[in-house]
């Protein structure tokens, strides 16, 4: 079982521009399919809401993230022509997020510091 404190969370949410919103959801496999082979991935999921698209996705801590980012850098190069980011938000330890603050810059993501959680097994 995992410590809330020890998981990284990302939230960010795109808008898919004008005329690529069927491109956009053909993506989305390709990312799950990805991430499944991920060791420190805990979950990844999108949502959509009419042209907006959100991805669900939690790591286990900073270095999970980062593995995930070099591992669908390419899908996320092609899917950024497709879409807007609209905002990023990163939520975990202060550690895990100083260790972030860097190679998640130019994102300019909101920072969310882990205060307290519960844990279920």
């Amino acid at each position: 079982m995992m410590n809330p404190s020890d998981v990284v969370s990302i939230h960010p949410y795109f808008k898919v521009k004008p005329g690529k919103l069927a491109e956009a959801r053909a993506a989305l496999p390709r990312f799950v399919a990805a991430t499944a082979r991920e060791s420190g991935n805990l979950y990844y999921d999108f949502t959509l809401n009419g042209d907006l698209i959100f991805c669900r996705e939690a790591y286990r801590g900073a270095q999970g993230l980062l593995d995930h980012l070099q591992n669908v850098g390419p899908i996320l190069a092609e899917f950024l022509k497709l879409v807007d980011v609209l905002r990023v938000e990163v939520h975990g330890s202060a550690a895990d997020l100083e260790k972030l603050r860097g190679p998640l810059a130019g994102l300019k993501p909101e920072w969310f510091t882990f205060e307290c959680g519960v844990t279920r097994s």
